[in-house]
């Protein structure tokens, strides 16, 4: 049917003011409202450096999702309020902008700790949210219907490390972890996967939130002595520890960090203190360069990855690009790719959607199980070297080696 247009003057006579000039469409369907997303991120904070960056993803993605038409025929439109790194502070926004109407759907916030409190209020309203930065394995296991794990679990974060250390015969493990949600089930994880390997853990510390002093357990970790290190926190957490590490001169064969370790401003902070330790990722943007000898099918396994680093790259110049962007990016795209295949924003047909899915983000492969748990994604695990990061681990990804073992502290430059 072909689309007529009406025109027709109104209005005209003694004591009008004017002519109105109407336009009626007739056999074309309205524009339909923009779908409305909301969410919260950590603008400020503890969590406001890593936070950023997923916020980018997210935000890419809506922009990418709009150009190729959006879904259910809407475009999307994001809004994103500050939580300032605090749970309770999301959980106010998301009750407020799920209870008062103002979206049709979520996305995630940032971190674990700020995730498991938001949980509870997108399962109150039915309201299905993928998590695009919780890897903490105990917020999916709390019959949540409408909560799906999108990243690697936490237990999995230090297999790389603890792999290259049996390897080159280490024995023993230390670790300083902060005392909240991911770094307790990173720890949880690295001890398991430590005694299978035949490494002795001599130090298991945790350590209060926005802790700033390390010495004393520091001071603890040199009388010991132990093998490896690895400091399961954050941004902040890391950066002192390391300074403060190379002031009391401890010296371990191998040191990591985790979350903020893979960020370029990690180095940029630290300088050559950088150099030498160790950090998992979940991605990396030089993945979309490796070749695999043919073990892996890169270009299969993180499909358009490669225009979404070159994206990011013209639309925020001079931003870090880091795995948590590509976080952002990938559970915006099972979001719309659920919401596609449901053909509704139904919460149990997008739930039912979700779980069936076997597929490829940018950010690599997606599948949960009936409990929405992640258990098809990879990690990495990288060392700084000359102030790059060099993937090390898994062999069949690593176009490097690792540099072993790290040189005290009284012979680097």
């Amino acid at each position: 049917m072909g689309m007529r247009a009406t025109w027709a003057l109104t209005g005209l006579g003694s004591g009008a003011a004017a002519g109105a000039l109407v336009l009626a469409l007739a056999g074309v369907a309205e524009p339909q409202a923009p779908l409305r997303v909301g969410g919260s991120i950590s603008k400020t904070g503890a969590y406001a450096a890593i936070a950023q960056n997923v916020l980018r993803g997210n935000q890419l993605c809506v922009k990418h999702t709009n150009e190729k038409g959006g879904v259910l025929g809407r475009t999307l439109e994001y809004a994103v309020e500050d939580d300032q790194s605090q749970p309770a502070s999301a959980v106010r926004i998301y009750e407020k902008l799920i209870a008062e109407g103002k979206v049709d759907a979520v996305f995630s916030p940032y971190s674990s700790p700020i995730t498991e409190a938001v949980a509870d209020v997108v399962e109150k309203h039915r309201m299905p949210m993928v998590a695009s930065s919780a890897a903490t394995t105990s917020i999916f296991r709390k019959g949540r219907r409408f909560l799906f794990m999108f990243t690697s679990p936490a237990e999995v974060y230090l297999e790389g490390l603890i792999e290259i250390a049996a390897k080159r015969g280490l024995k023993t493990l230390a670790l300083l972890h902060e005392d909240t949600l991911l770094p307790r089930a990173i720890v949880e994880g690295a001890a398991e996967l430590a005694r299978k390997k035949g490494l002795q853990i001599v130090l298991a510390q945790p350590y209060p939130r926005e802790t700033e002093d390390f010495s004393t357990l520091l001071r603890k970790v040199r009388d010991l002595n132990p093998d490896v290190l690895a400091a399961p926190g954050y941004f902040n957490d890391a950066v002192a520890i390391v300074r403060q590490m190379k002031d009391l001169n401890v010296n371990p064969r191998m040191f990591a960090v985790t979350s903020g370790g893979d960020l370029l401003k990690f180095h940029e902070v630290l300088g050559k203190s950088a150099d030498f330790i160790y950090a998992p990722a979940k991605w990396e943007p030089e993945l979309v360069t490796l070749r695999a000898g043919g073990l892996i099918p890169i270009a299969r396994q993180y499909p358009r990855a490669r225009e979404f680093v070159e994206a990011h790259r013209k639309d925020f110049p001079g931003a870090d690009l880091s795995y948590q962007t590509a976080e952002g990016y990938g559970a915006c795209q099972i979001f719309v790719e659920a919401v596609r295949r449901a053909g509704s924003l139904d919460a149990d047909k997008i739930r039912d959607a979700v779980l069936k899915m076997d597929l490829n983000t940018v950010f690599g492969a997606f599948r949960v199980d009936h409990n929405g748990f992640q258990i098809a994604h990879r990690m990495i695990t990288f060392q700084w070297q000359d102030g790059k990061k060099v993937i090390v681990w898994p062999d069949e990804l690593a176009p490097g080696k690792p540099r072993f073992p790290t040189p005290p502290w009284s012979q680097r430059p």
